[in-house]
């Protein structure tokens, strides 16, 4: 059994067992790596998907809203895919930004209802963005940072 102690993450709720603003965190394995740190690491990793599962839950997949089987599995599909689609947004738009760690509610009220409009002219496509939204320079900082991308081959 490892435990350890640390601070829990800014806006964490305390819980009443928290010591001095510190949680203890504990975990048992069975598994015969040899060194703590890849022991923790290995567990960290865990952690990491059990993100991932929260995430979905908060895309959709907590409940099953259609009827027949084959629906419910293309609702999966689209969760999946909007799952997905954060994780790389999170990795890929939001490097150096505290919103790599938001939670997918906290993307939807800040970034994802940012007011847009479509507009074609002269053979380009263009999106105009409400200039108001009080987190459109971080919308508009992701965008650029992801069409600065090399393109997949």
């Amino acid at each position: 059994m490892i435990v350890r102690k640390e601070r829990p993450h800014p806006g964490a709720q305390l819980r009443f067992t928290d010591h001095d603003g510190l949680r203890l965190t504990a975990f048992a394995t069975n598994t015969v790596r040899g060194q703590l740190a890849t022991l923790e690491l290995h567990h960290r990793r865990r952690a990491r998907c059990e993100d991932r599962i929260r995430t979905a839950k908060d895309c959709g997949l907590t409940n099953l809203p259609l009827h027949g089987f084959d629906a419910n599995r293309i609702w999966c599909a689209i969760v999946m895919l909007a799952s997905e689609l954060i994780a790389w947004t999170h990795m890929l738009a939001f490097t150096h930004h505290p919103a790599r760690r938001w939670e997918p509610k906290r993307l939807r009220h800040r970034l994802f209802t940012i007011a847009a409009k479509i507009s074609r002219h002269a053979r380009r496509t263009r999106l105009k963005l409400a200039a108001h939204a009080p987190h459109v320079d971080l919308l508009l900082d992701g965008i650029a940072r992801l069409a600065a991308l090399p393109a997949p081959t």
